[in-house]
């Protein structure tokens, strides 16, 4: 934790305070909630329809709301939904176009809408998820305008990991249980014989304005180590782990690995993998038109690898089977994604393992293909050994 910046301790009160300060300054204030049977991303107005009291089991394929007694709030693991639906949203209109009576052709294009939003309670992992995804989408020479207007006012309020999932594997890739950077405020949640507390650290100007209007006390000595102790015991609980070798080097000496045959034998090739990861970007277009041949429009929406068409050339799709989509996608995701973009695809947030209905596990496959490499490593020294 960096102490550059202010840090100040808030109770329930300035939680409320906070996202009254938000809304005041023209955010849309965006976080956890409770609905059907999940902790959801929407609009709150109040920190009273934050999940208090209400925490998660998850495993491979598995995820349950549970009770809490003891009130806390961001003890839950990452839902069904990351940020990239606000940020990168599935569905946005590009353009239209009519043609009147007379033959005339107007194109119309959509401005991406205004909107000014606050995340309140972003999980270190997707704050390294946005990071990613700034640099795909809001990088390099085209753009995406409409995630570029959206990120552009976006106020993040991060919420640092105490209570790891069962599929987290956060540590592995770099990604947390910590917030370190990319955030204009850091909430840690504390339970302890001290009370119900947050403590809070500034990490922008932005961040820095929008604290002095909410009212706290400066955070003393005793609230920060306790931060840091359940910061640092949240590290050594991490539900899941990645072999502990070079995951680029693993995928580009697996590509004709049996494993994937094995995987492929359980894979629906569904997409709910690409669906629910805060950092897959693929999109497609698609044009509509009205009955009357007069108006069309151009959407664009969530694409994912898994579908048999994503590849589709003139001549049928490069990747036919479901072997060769689950190897694309996580070579990619694990490896090819560096060179396209400089860092690995993955945040570690474990969404694709709860939420993959066969309960298939990345880190369980990375450890499998390592294996196998071992195994086959080891077979070819014996066969050049000499004789």
């Amino acid at each position: 934790m960096s102490d550059r910046r202010t840090a100040a301790v808030l109770d329930r009160a300035g939680l409320d305070a906070l996202v009254r300060v938000l809304r005041a300054r023209g955010h849309t204030v965006v976080g956890p909630t409770v609905r059907d049977a999940a902790v959801v991303l929407a609009e709150i107005t109040s920190a009273d329809e934050l999940p208090f009291g209400w925490g998660t089991e998850v495993e491979a394929g598995r995820y349950r709301l549970v009770p809490r007694a003891d009130g806390a709030v961001f003890a839950h693991t990452t839902g069904p939904q990351s940020w990239k639906a606000f940020l990168h949203p599935e569905r946005e209109k590009l353009w239209s176009a009519d043609r009147t009576a007379a033959g005339e052709l107007t194109i119309t294009e959509e401005r991406p809408a205004r909107t000014s939003y606050a995340f309140l309670g972003v999980r270190p992992c997707d704050l390294r998820a946005i990071a990613v995804q700034d640099r795909v989408l809001a990088g390099g020479r085209y753009p995406d305008r409409g995630y570029a207007a959206r990120r552009a006012g976006a106020f993040l309020v991060a919420a640092e990991c105490t209570e790891p999932g069962a599929t987290c594997f956060c540590v592995s890739m770099g990604t947390g249980p910590g917030a370190d950077a990319g955030f204009d405020l850091a909430l840690t949640e504390l339970l302890d014989a001290a009370g119900h507390r947050f403590l809070v650290r500034a990490g922008s100007d932005a961040g820095e304005a929008v604290l002095a209007d909410v009212p706290h006390r400066p955070a003393d000595e005793d609230t920060r180590a306790a931060a840091r102790d359940a910061v640092a015991a949240a590290r050594e609980r991490m539900g899941r782990a990645m072999p502990p070798v070079d995951l680029r080097a693993l995928l580009g000496d697996s590509l004709t690995a049996d494993r994937w045959d094995d995987l492929a034998a359980r894979c629906l090739t569904c997409g709910n993998c690409t669906m629910v990861c805060p950092t897959c970007f693929c999109v497609t277009t698609e044009e509509v038109t009205d009955l009357s041949g007069t108006h069309a429009e151009r959407w664009q929406r969530w694409d994912s690898c898994f579908d048999l068409d994503f590849s589709r050339l003139h001549d049928g799709p490069v990747r036919s089977s479901g072997r060769s989509r689950y190897r694309q996608w996580l070579t990619h995701k694990l490896a090819t994604w560096y060179e396209q973009f400089g860092s690995s695809g993955c945040v570690g947030c474990g969404r694709c393992v709860a939420w993959c209905p066969v309960g298939i596990d990345l880190t369980e496959e990375a450890a499998a293909l390592c294996e196998e490499r071992t195994a086959r490593s080891r077979t070819e020294t014996l066969e050049e050994s000499p004789r």
